[in-house]
Order: structure tokens, then sequence, then C-alpha cells
């Protein structure tokens, strides 16, 4: 995968929608930006996998004027027979990047892959597509979703604790009601296999991911869920991230992010 590409499509992005300027009314401003979601498979044991994770945090910090990229990095298992077992990896990340494959007709897994708002896989390379992508996900209307009375209880094992506000009014689809809990930053020292000697670090690392409702177009919602945390988890280093998808998986039709108060 292509650095260059990625940042060129980035830079596109901003430059759009700092310069455009025209947005439908119902819209997000920049008080209540527009959100994004960005989903990457990726592995420790992937050669081609860091520079795609190096973007996905730039994605994470970069700020792009009236849009919250919200990302999600989802460490696949199929890389663990190589010589590396990925200490983030799951067979539930694998299962829902097939899931993926299914719905976009693909053929094959491959790491890393990168899907925008449920619905786009953005191709390497192809700069041009990567900003058309972002600019469809830009301009699409999205629901409110709101992560209320968050908090982590100190039980055995510890969990997080919290409620997902969907105001669905204006969505004409069902679809599902999603959280997932992923550590704000990682890292790791890669002793085998394709990555062997590199210090690796990623973003917004995936825990679990968990199903938590059905949603039913026109309605608004309020659910609450509890997501246990691994053993030695800092909750001061974990983000809470909500997203209500057409079932498939298909369109994500909103998502929000909050962190969990130090």
């Amino acid at each position: 995968m292509r650095l260059v590409a990625w940042a060129f499509a980035i830079c596109l992005l901003i430059a759009h929608s700092v310069i455009g300027g025209t947005r439908r009314a119902g819209y997000a401003t920049p008080e209540a930006p527009v959100p994004i979601l960005v989903e990457l498979f990726t592995s420790e044991g992937c050669s081609t996998c860091p520079p795609a994770d190096a973007m996905l945090e730039r994605m994470d910090t970069q700020p792009i004027h009236g849009t919250q990229l919200i990302v999600l990095s989802e460490h696949v298992d199929y890389w663990n027979h190589d010589g590396w077992k990925d200490p983030y990896s799951s067979s539930s990340a694998t299962a829902r990047q097939n899931d993926y494959l299914r719905v976009l007709g693909l053929k094959t897994a491959y790491t890393p892959q990168m899907i925008v708002d449920g619905t786009n896989e953005l191709q390497s390379g192809n700069p041009q597509q990567i900003s058309q992508v972002f600019q469809k996900a830009l301009s699409a209307e999205k629901i409110s979703i709101r992560i209320t009375s968050l908090n982590v209880e100190a039980k055995s094992p510890a969990a997080v604790r919290g409620q997902v506000e969907v105001d669905g009014t204006s969505e004409k689809h069902n679809g599902d009601v999603y959280v997932a809990v992923a550590l704000d930053r990682a890292e790791s020292q890669v002793l085998r296999g394709e990555n062997s000697g590199k210090h690796l670090t990623h973003v917004a690392v995936v825990q679990e991911l968990k199903l938590i409702s059905k949603f039913e177009k026109g309605k608004n919602i309020a659910k609450d869920f509890e997501l246990k945390l691994k053993p030695g988890t800092d909750p001061a280093n974990l983000r809470i991230i909500a997203f209500v998808q057409e079932s498939g998986p298909g369109r994500v039709m909103g998502a929000a992010l909050r962190k969990i108060e130090k």
C-alpha cells in the first residue's frame, strides 16, 4: 500500500472540505461535524500493514473541516501462523472482514484493507478513488448518535458501562447498533515474522465489538450497554465507539466516539 497515495487523498479531502464551502441544509456543521467510520483490517504479521497503521493514526489526529474521522483498527488472526501471533488479533475481526468480502463481492481477504462507512473499499495507489470515497461519505446524511453515562466499573473483570442514544427519526432503513471498546494507543516489539525487529504502534485497537440492539427506522432509542475489559487494561487508554449500520453489513448510518475521562 502506498503511503503517498493515502496522504495525497487526505490532502484532497481537506482542500475540498475547506474550499468547497457549500452544503445542503441538514448536514453537520463545524460544531457538529459529519462522522465517517474508517475500519482498517490489519495485522502485525503483515509487512505491508505498518504504513496503513501510520495513515490510520494520521486520520485519527489530523483535523478535517466539517468532518470527524472515527477510526477502528481491527486485527485479523489469519497471519498468526506465519511466525508472529498478533497480541491484538481476534477471530471476530476476521469474521467481520469476511462479511464485508461477501457483501462487496470480493474474492479473498487481505491486509491492509480499509472500509469507509461500511460500503466502500479504498483502493491503494488510487488517490482519486480514495478522495471520491471520502467525498461521498462526507456528503451523506447521518443520524445523530450520543454516548452517555459512560463509566468504568472496577469489578472482576472490570467493565465499561454506558448508554447509546440514537435519533433515528429521519432514517428510512432498519439497522444494528454496535458498540466497540478500543485501546486508544497500543504498541508491540515484534520478535518474529515479516515485521521482525520492528516497533509497531497502533490507534483505536478494537478489543471487543458488540451488537447491543436492533434499530427500527424512524424511531429514537436509548440502549444501555456493558462491555467487559481484558485483564490489565488501563481505563485511561480506552475509547468507546458506537455506530448504527444496516444489516449485512451495509451502510453506516451514523457514528460517535467518546474517550474515557481521566
